[in-house]
């Protein structure tokens, strides 16, 4: 039977370095210390306030997450998860990438947090497939969401019309 379409899911494209919510998720690196991408993106909007941080977390292991305050960033705190790289599929990488966002989803519940925004985690220089990364996000999201109430939006901020485009399909399909 189809997953019935949750209003508290939305897909957008963007830049998510500008959303003003309780919490955004940055695709790190397993040091935390910034990186390309989205990760440098959310560093360099922090400031480096947001290095020092990290710098006191000592890393963190590919599918847990870790939280900081977003100091100059629009967004009240970050949640940096480090996702998987992509090896064909027969390394965990779905399970590690289902742990980054169910890690992240418990974290946001310990903070206290309403409304969080994702990228899209490990599609870029990490490789792992985009449609797959997708459905693993969004069975993580909606699963979440069906056993905790406290969360009232959840936003996946695709920087480029492809991946929200997939995003889009993919919960048309299963609704």
């Amino acid at each position: 039977m189809p997953a019935e379409v949750d209003a508290r899911i939305r897909v957008e494209v963007g830049d998510l370095t500008t959303y003003r919510l309780d919490a955004i998720v940055n695709a790190a690196n397993n040091t935390l210390l910034g990186g390309g991408g989205v990760d440098g993106a959310i560093h360099q909007a922090a400031g480096p306030e947001l290095l020092a941080a990290c710098a006191k977390l000592c890393g963190c292991r590919t599918g847990d997450a870790k939280w900081t305050p977003g100091f100059r960033l629009p967004a009240k705190s970050v949640i940096h998860t480090p996702g998987p790289v992509w090896h064909g599929g027969h390394s965990g990488e779905d399970r590690q990438l289902a742990n980054c966002y169910q890690h992240s989803l418990q974290l946001a519940l310990a903070h206290g947090v309403r409304s969080l925004a994702f990228p899209c985690i490990s599609t870029g220089v990490y490789h792992f497939p985009p449609e797959r990364a997708a459905s693993i996000a969004l069975a993580a999201v909606r699963q979440f969401l069906a056993a905790h109430g406290q969360l009232q939006l959840v936003i996946f901020v695709c920087f480029q019309q492809r991946d929200a485009e997939i995003y889009q399909r993919l919960m048309t399909a299963e609704s």
